[in-house]
């Protein structure tokens, strides 16, 4: 039982990992910020207003210590959300346990280290997808030597489906990219074959649970089926034990709802249920996400009620004593075998298409992830699925839970940043800058060879070289990548609605008066990767007619006005997920006055509190935009009313 943890510092994370263990939390769930996730330092210009804010920032193995004090290693099972630099955060983890007396071998615990589902997804990738398989592969083969409990590797299902997945999809792209990282281990010839099958059985899935219960928990049975035949067949592995699918699982928070968030609770049980009910198929862990995600950071109190849920079914119900129920059901059974089907299907496609390197680099499953969001909004939008207190039942009293809005949500001190800047130049100071710079050749020169990274990073974690400098250094090696969006190929709405022919029609008359056509800049300034809202967005300003202009992911503030200008844009759209909309937000503003573009109107979306919308606002912010905003045709039509008013035209 785990809740997803971690903000502001080292030292503040610990604290709350002492108290969420001490409520029956049996493992940690580490959250990390976006600097460490992307391999920034504080004081790099893309961490600005990222640090502490979406995790803890860990910059060394100073803030590994402070994180992990008084945690008994040996005994916790810990689980890091980190992909790009996980072989990092991994290398600190097992220099702190050595630095104690703990052998590495006693560590329990996984790194998710699933880089496909970030070019996808997620957006915390680094490096192109080859070295960074690479990574994967030298992480695989060197803890199933030297760390045999961990599992190095977490195959993501669950971001796919915020991404917009079908169960099909969620499958088949899962199942594809394990393909590529045990393929990858199996051709680097650093494992024997005989020993593959202890490879096979340290792979670990993380999956979600939406709030469909059949369908999800057929996905989940339909997963058992494919990879107990994947691993037989492909790899001749024997053993079921090594064959058997481990996964744990946190619950959708793509349908978490702003609007009357108190039905988010409902929607948390039942998909808690999808994956506990079928004995054949249960998760292993459970992370439940917070009933007030949709409105900001969760604080304390509401992960301790996502936890308490988990109590209340694991020891107060009998759902635990008893063999599978769905064992036998026809209706089950059949819906299972037509997601297996289909899964085959799909996963046919990737491998004809080379595997899912090769279709993440063509650009083919992000679009259609792209394609299939875009079907579902379209679906919420019509009616056609119904989300209750959003496109129904929208009549509500009013919540006591909401009676003071501004305590609902955890917000992170503003000082955390200076805080750590401060840190950051004392750890700097005070270490062996001649083992730190002996320790970065050796990782740099290792990366040009095929030598295992793992030794020349744990060398690097003791030296005390910091997340930033070990990235850099793999960076010069092996260069950066920005993934396609997945925008230009995807398939918006199919036969247009009554509202969109209208704002086409809107669109139009308003770039004749303006002399052309209209030019909508979509950007995601700062290290939020989380680009779904954004592309849904671009997708729709394209269909509504405009044109769009849409660079992906990691972008400064300056970036974006300068494409502002360089295309002589009508209006700039900023999609922030991580709440540093209040310091990103007014830099790029800034730009656009310094760059004489006036009149060129700023909207904004994400997850954004009522009082940061009305300070954004006051800064000159035209539109704000949120999550019960779900119709991205009205959207259109506010953002080109936002236009039409800069030019002094009547609105429509």
């Amino acid at each position: 039982m785990r809740t997803y943890a971690g903000h502001s510092s080292a030292v503040e994370s610990n604290a709350l990992f002492g108290r969420n263990l001490a409520k029956g939390q049996t493992g940690l769930s580490i959250a990390f910020d976006l600097p460490t996730q992307t391999g920034y330092d504080a004081d790099d210009e893309l961490a600005r207003g990222e640090v502490g804010k979406v995790g803890v920032p860990v910059a060394h193995i100073g803030d590994m210590r402070a994180l992990m004090d008084g945690i008994p290693l040996d005994e916790m099972n810990t689980s890091m959300t980190i992909n790009a630099t996980a072989m990092w955060l991994l290398s600190l983890y097992i220099a702190v346990a050595e630095e104690r007396g703990t052998d590495p071998a006693s560590l329990q615990g996984t790194t998710q280290n699933d880089i496909i589902k970030e070019y996808l997804s997620r957006g915390t990738y680094v490096f192109p997808p080859e070295p960074s398989l690479r990574l994967i592969t030298d992480m695989v083969t060197y803890t199933v030597a030297n760390v045999p409990s961990w599992n190095p590797t977490n195959i993501c299902s669950y971001h796919l489906q915020e991404a917009g997945a079908t169960p099909v999809q969620e499958i088949a792209y899962s199942l594809s990219t394990a393909i590529a990282v045990l393929d990858a281990v199996r051709d680097s010839g650093q494992v024997p074959p005989e020993k593959f099958g202890d490879v096979v059985e340290r792979i670990s899935f993380f999956v979600n649970a939406g709030v469909r219960f059949i369908e999800e928990m057929c996905k989940l049975r339909a997963f058992v089926q494919l990879w107990d035949e994947l691993v037989s067949e492909r790899y001749g592995v024997t053993d079921a034990k090594q064959r058997r699918f481990r996964y744990g699982v946190q619950v959708n928070s793509l349908g978490l709802t702003e609007a009357q968030p108190e039905n988010n609770i409902g929607r948390i049980v039942l998909e808690m249920l999808a994956v506990t009910m079928s004995k054949d198929a249960r998760a292993r862990a459970v992370q439940l996400p917070a009933w007030n995600e949709a409105l900001g950071l969760p604080r304390p109190w509401d992960q301790q009620w996502s936890l308490r849920l988990q109590q209340v079914l694991a020891y107060e119900s009998d759902l635990l004593e008893y063999d599978d129920i769905f064992r036998g059901s026809t209706v089950i059974e059949a819906e299972v075998d037509s997601l297996v089907s289909a899964a085959r299907e799909e996963m046919a496609r990737i491998e004809g298409m080379g595997g899912a390197v090769a279709a993440i680099e063509s650009g083919y499953m992000k679009s259609a992830l792209v394609s299939a969001h875009a079907a579902r909004r379209a679906r919420i939008e019509s009616g056609e699925d119904v989300v209750v207190g959003v496109n129904r039942y929208q009549e509500t009293e009013p919540s006591p839970l909401l009676v003071d809005i501004d305590s609902s949500i955890l917000v992170v001190d503003p000082a955390v940043e200076a805080q750590a800047l401060e840190r950051l130049e004392k750890w700097r100071a005070d270490r062996d800058d001649v083992r730190v710079s002996r320790a970065l050749q050796q990782l740099e020169a290792d990366a040009r060879t095929t030598t295992n990274l793992m030794p020349a990073s744990l060398e690097c974690a003791r030296a005390g070289v910091t997340t930033g400098e070990w990235t850099d250094a793999l960076r010069s090696v092996f260069g950066e990548y920005r993934a396609p969006t997945g925008v230009s190929a995807a398939i918006g709405i199919g036969e247009p609605t009554e509202s969109l022919t209208r704002v086409r029609a809107a669109v139009r008359e308003t770039g004749e008066a303006l002399g052309g056509r209209l030019r909508f800049l979509v950007g995601k300034p700062g290290l939020d990767g989380h680009s779904n809202g954004a592309e849904q967005i671009a997708v729709r300003a394209r269909d509504a007619g405009f044109e769009v202009i849409y660079q992906g992911i990691r972008l400064t503030p300056a970036q974006i006005v300068a494409a502002a200008v360089q295309e002589d844009v009508h209006v700039v759209g900023l999609s922030i997920l991580s709440g540093s909309h209040r310091e990103l937000v007014p830099m790029v503003l800034d730009g656009l006055r310094a760059a004489g573009l006036t009149d060129v109107p700023v909207v904004v979306g994400g997850i954004i509190p009522d009082a940061d919308a009305d300070a954004l606002r006051a800064l000159g912010v035209a539109a704000v935009f949120t999550p019960k905003d779900y119709d991205a045709t009205a959207i259109m039509g506010q953002v080109l009313n936002t236009i039409r008013a800069a030019h002094a035209l009547p609105l429509i």
